[in-house]
């Protein structure tokens, strides 16, 4: 099992075409042996303490394997959004990671 996190930022004023996007593209995740476990947009007054700029929203996804990630990431359908997320994102910090214990 392989973690997904994602810290996604937001070009002002493109909200909607990210929501159009992740309308699309999250229900394609269950194809893939994967499931979205947290969608958390954050406040600035819900952060504690920080050295960074809040993400508009952050993502943790788990997938059985890399494989079906990057099967994921491949597919053909997602692949026909992808201007909608390049019109609305910013830029993404991915962090991969597995559970401990």
């Amino acid at each position: 099992m392989i973690f997904i996190t994602q810290l996604i930022y937001i070009k002002k004023g493109h909200e909607s075409a990210f929501h159009q996007f992740e309308e699309m593209a999250i229900p394609l995740i269950l194809n893939y042996k994967g499931r979205l476990l947290l969608r958390i947009r954050p406040s600035v007054g819900e952060i504690i303490e920080g050295n960074m700029e809040p993400p508009y929203e952050i993502h943790l996804i788990e997938f059985e394997s890399e494989q079906d990630f990057q099967r994921f990431m491949g597919d053909e359908e997602r692949k026909k959004f992808l201007y909608l997320k390049e019109q609305a994102i910013r830029s993404v910090v991915l962090i991969k990671g597995v559970q401990l214990g």
